[in-house]
């Protein structure tokens, strides 16, 4: 088991006409994980690019699709990690938010993906 920190970052495809439901699913998720012995910074919801805001290295980037929101969160390692994952599954918050959102997600799509701290040189 690595010993690293973990890192999820989570992209969400978000439904308009539910924001307000996932502004809900995104607050009781915050306190979950905080609860539970991780990190979180927090749920980034979409906004209009700014109106001078160019894309470097031109032909290889382009602009996201604008219904997507993003989550960022962190455990010490993956032993944290794998503790909350049964930790929440036993929480009545978190069955409370599973039973709510399980079947109807606020949410169109997600894409999940873990990642560790880049050590750069002292």
């Amino acid at each position: 088991m690595l010993r690293r920190p973990i890192t999820c970052e989570i992209r969400y495809r978000l439904d308009p006409g539910r924001i307000a439901d996932f502004e809900d699913y995104a607050r009781i998720w915050i306190g979950l994980i905080e609860r539970h012995g991780g990190h979180h910074l927090g749920y980034f919801m979409p906004r209009e690019r700014p109106d001078d805001a160019q894309m470097n290295f031109l032909g290889t980037g382009q602009d996201g699709e604008a219904n997507t929101a993003v989550a960022i969160f962190t455990f010490p390692d993956e032993q944290s990690y794998l503790k909350y994952r049964e930790q929440v599954a036993q929480d009545p918050d978190g069955l409370a938010a599973n039973e709510r959102f399980g079947k109807s997600p606020p949410f169109i799509s997600y894409e999940r993906l873990f990642l560790t701290p880049f050590q750069r040189e002292a």
